[in-house]
């Protein structure tokens, strides 16, 4: 994302969530993830928040998935490329046990808590973190700025 002033840069990654099993929009959950739903034809519900990050110039992101997730990694993979020329990516993180743990995600918070060491080889200042089975249109980046400018340490987007 570009500036706050015309010398301060937000390196940002964003962390978007990759749903759970979705029992009320059964049976279009039956064999994926709420975000890997079909809306519009092609599109899946992951494309809104991708679609804000790269509209808001979020070019870094993570999916984090776990269940029922290999419609969602494959729509995915076939989505979204960039050119050699460009360090944007968006790249999925799977639940994983590894040696210092055999658990798989708990929960929302400790998907993002087991994700951050692969986030931590990332040059970032801020991470934000998005639902990737809502449908919204929202400028991250005006977020973003409101939230350096005020100093806050969590900043949360919500409506009535």
């Amino acid at each position: 994302m570009k500036e706050i002033d015309s010398k301060k840069i937000i390196k940002m990654i964003c962390l978007i969530l990759g749903g759970g099993a979705g029992s009320r929009l059964y049976p279009l959950t039956k064999d994926r993830s709420k975000p890997a739903v079909p809306i519009a034809g092609k599109y899946r519900l992951i494309d809104i928040p991708i679609s804000n990050c790269l509209n808001s110039g979020i070019k870094r992101m993570f999916v984090l998935t776990q269940y029922n997730s290999a419609s969602l990694n494959r729509h995915i993979k076939n989505t979204y490329h960039f050119d050699n020329f460009n360090s944007g990516f968006v790249d999925i993180l799977a639940a994983e046990q590894t040696a210092s743990s055999d658990k798989w995600f708990q929960g929302t918070a400790d998907a993002v808590r087991q994700s951050m060491l692969h986030l931590n080889v990332h040059d970032h200042d801020y991470v934000m973190i998005l639902s990737g089975d809502q449908l919204y249109q929202m400028d991250l980046k005006e977020m973003a700025e409101k939230h350096v400018e005020s100093g806050a340490d969590l900043s949360i987007a919500t409506i009535p």
